[in-house]
């Protein structure tokens, strides 16, 4: 009987063959640049040293996890990147979700099209680019928010070097960069939505708000949780070129994140070892959240990731 399961099995990968070889390209992506790099895991638990190569290194167990956690800079990074995390989480995740009903509810097709169009542009703009905008619309000289501000009447603000502006700054970069992008996933879900239901709908009276609650939300809740939870795992790690670009040392003490901090300490001073522990504590906390949140999801009957 497994013999024969078997067999119907190899006859079905030969009728498919194409679509498997299709892939091919992505199997070797996750191998080589997600499974193979996973083996550097090691060197948090090793005196690394280049010239002795990873196997004649010395193994030192937790002491740079025990050194990372004594540091008195650990609270100040994980506070920093606690705080944009939740930033990013409460004010732009919703943002994709709300501009796609939006735009869902747009009749014309051209007027949708081009919205569509211009919401997308910003997240192919580097985040130099962005940084370099950033900086022409908020210095305080000439910068063209500023000036507007003298014009009113009020006094120029530092935006760029006030740390009580980096957290809403960095944040609103990311709100402009990516809301539009992060809308196709929505929107492809809300194709997906049977259009009789709305006729019915409207047969028994409910007008746009009571589709909207009881009809379009629903069709997209599995959409959301799902990237809800796949947000999480990815929750600390912010990215390190924006905050990079947007550091200064007015603005470090609000602004230096784990991202920014293994940058320093592991590429420019060469404690490979020590700054793959602290990368290391990053990634757990990420697997924690997404396992917990997959459970969560779960237990209230929702399919998870996995």
């Amino acid at each position: 009987m497994q013999r024969s399961n078997w067999s119907q099995q190899l006859r079905q990968i030969k009728v498919d063959r194409w679509l498997y070889l299709m892939l091919v390209p992505g199997i070797v992506y996750f191998v080589v640049f997600k499974y193979f790099p996973m083996w550097g895991i090691f060197l948090a638990f090793q005196d690394y040293q280049p010239y002795l190569g990873f196997w004649g290194s010395k193994w030192v167990g937790l002491r740079h996890f025990e050194r990372f956690f004594s540091d008195p800079s650990f609270w100040m990074l994980f506070r920093n990147t606690f705080y944009i995390a939740c930033y990013n989480l409460i004010f732009y995740f919703p943002l994709p979700i709300l501009i796609a009903l939006m735009l869902n509810e747009v009749k014309n097709e051209l007027f949708k099209r081009l919205a569509q169009t211009f919401i997308y542009v910003p997240h192919f703009f580097s985040w130099v680019v962005i940084s370099g905008l950033s900086y022409i619309l908020l210095t305080t000289e000439g910068g063209i928010i500023n000036e507007l501000i003298q014009y009113g009447g009020g006094e120029k603000i530092n935006f760029l070097l006030n740390k009580d502006w980096f957290r809403t700054l960095i944040t609103s970069q990311i709100i402009w960069k990516e809301t539009g992008w992060g809308t196709i996933i929505f929107l492809a879900a809300l194709s997906g939505v049977d259009p009789s239901l709305y006729e019915a709908s409207r047969i028994d009276g409910a007008n746009r708000w009571r589709q909207l609650v009881h009809i379009t939300l629903p069709a997209i809740r599995s959409t959301i949780i799902i990237l809800l939870i796949l947000r999480l795992g990815n929750f600390l790690e912010l990215g390190f070129e924006q905050i990079y670009l947007m550091l200064n040392a007015m603005n470090r003490e609000v602004g230096e994140t784990f991202d920014t901090y293994i940058y320093t300490n592991g590429i420019q001073q060469g404690l490979f070892s020590y700054t793959t522990a602290v990368g290391l504590f990053n990634s757990s906390i990420g697997l924690i959240l997404i396992v917990t949140a997959n459970a969560v999801a779960k237990r209230f009957g929702e399919e998870g990731v996995y």
